[in-house]
């Protein structure tokens, strides 16, 4: 399933989700060629950045719940990942984050030099206090930063946004009237609390976090769709997908790529693979293309 995507020829339409997988190029590679489209490195951001004590991350059966934090070490100390990349043979998403408008623009020119083949933007973590959401609720601070990144790169900028905003479409339409060139969505739904009721203690260390996988589908699906109908650039639909009807309901919304990355843990590093094949027999039983249904459901 080759598509083109913002000018880029890419082997299917399935992406890796930020902050699976790390920035190594050897595990990036690996993602690629078990069946993904299209890798995005996990969040760079200004400073050196520890992330949560741990626990982190916990397993909930239908999804997982997380607070991370967004460690990283900081765009100014990757020169050996990036030196690596240079000789991929694979495309990549580097996402970056920041705690103003400034660091944003400051951290995506340097990244843009680097010569990923896109750059996403993350305005919608919802486990850091000062990072991430608090950009994507608002249309006024979400055309601040792209507008700001835009005008500092040189290679197509992707907008992630968040579930919590309370007019999602609005903020993608807004996104897109400062210069997005994609939208993506959406990040994790949150933030949710879990409580260990011996202890009587939040168990996550950070005490909220955001959830992903199976559970938060339907709420993904309806973010993709009502995005779909108020812009006009494409949309990388993420949230919940694990296998081939998932996806192929996501592009039914108005999803162009689908995401996964909750998935990688329930169904292994070759869920591209699998997936990629559940949709292409989904299609061939149903005599139909991928063009035939993005967006169908709005017919």
């Amino acid at each position: 399933m080759s598509i083109q995507f913002l000018g880029k020829q890419l082997n299917n339409p399935m992406v890796l989700a930020s902050g699976i997988l790390g920035n190594n190029k050897q595990i990036l590679e690996r993602v690629h060629d078990n069946g993904c489209g299209l890798v995005t490195m996990k969040s760079i951001g200004p400073e050196p950045r520890d992330g949560h004590n741990n626990p982190t991350v916990i397993d909930l059966g239908a999804g997982m719940i997380n607070a991370v934090g967004l460690p990283s070490p900081g765009y100014l100390n990757m020169e050996n990942e990036w030196k690596d990349l240079e000789t991929r043979q694979f495309p990549i998403i580097a996402s970056v984050y920041g705690g103003s408008v400034n660091e944003y623009r400051r951290v995506a020119e340097f990244v843009s030099a680097k010569k990923p083949d896109f750059i996403e933007i993350n305005i919608s973590c919802p486990n850091s206090e000062k990072h991430g959401m608090i950009f994507g609720v608002s249309p006024q601070s979400s055309f601040d930063v792209v507008s700001a990144v835009k005008k500092s790169i040189n290679v197509p900028l992707i907008v992630k946004l968040t579930p919590q905003a309370p007019d999602i479409a609005g903020v993608a339409k807004t996104c897109e009237d400062a210069g997005a060139d994609a939208i993506c969505a959406i990040n994790t739904v949150g933030p949710g609390m879990v409580i260990d009721i011996e202890s009587k203690m939040p168990v996550l260390a950070f005490k909220k976090g955001g959830l992903s996988g199976p559970m938060i589908k339907p709420v993904a699906v309806r973010c993709v769709y009502d995005i779909y109908k108020a812009v006009k650039i494409p949309i990388i639909g993420l949230g919940g997908v694990s296998k081939g009807e998932d996806a192929i309901e996501m592009m039914m919304a108005g999803a162009s790529l689908v995401g996964m990355g909750t998935a990688v843990r329930y169904r292994g590093i070759n869920v591209f693979d699998k997936v990629n094949s559940e949709i292409n027999t989904w299609l061939s039983d149903h005599d139909l293309t991928r063009d035939d249904i993005i967006g169908a459901a709005h017919e």
